[in-house]
């Protein structure tokens, strides 16, 4: 688990999304292509707003895409949002890896990602907040 560190664009960012949905965000991670915000347990609905509109007016005012991840103090639960929608058979540990089943190929590419860039994004994300050694995709 690692010690999260946010700059001043990220808490300004953060400051921002808040005040359009009335949503506590727990964490802002900005990566080249979009900004992924950690949202407390059951205020998912609130962040994204009614249709979605929270999220594309922020994609519209930042002019990049915006994913929104319901935390979960369940780790398992927690994994399966940070990789929705891909929808995932379970999700199983052993000692500190987490070994994510996918339903289908299409769903395993999608996981895996070019280079293993997407999963090893997943598991940054994960690493934030609880103290595993690795995620994989069987």
């Amino acid at each position: 688990m690692m010690k999260i560190v946010l700059d001043t664009q990220a808490m300004q960012t953060i400051a921002l999304f808040e005040r359009m949905s009335g949503a506590h965000v727990k964490d802002c991670i900005p990566n080249e292509e979009q900004i992924v915000f950690i949202v407390n347990e059951g205020e998912i609905a609130k962040a994204i707003g009614k249709g979605g509109r929270n999220i594309r007016d922020l994609e519209h005012m930042l002019k990049r895409r915006v994913k929104v991840i319901e935390f979960n103090l369940d780790l398992t639960l927690f994994i399966q949002n940070v990789v929705a929608p891909i929808e995932l058979r379970e999700v199983r540990a052993e000692d500190d890896v987490y070994f994510m089943d996918a339903k289908d190929l299409k769903s395993r590419g999608l996981l895996i990602g070019r280079g293993a860039s997407n999963l090893r994004f997943f598991e940054s994300i994960v690493k934030r907040y609880f103290p595993i050694k690795e995620l994989r995709v069987v």
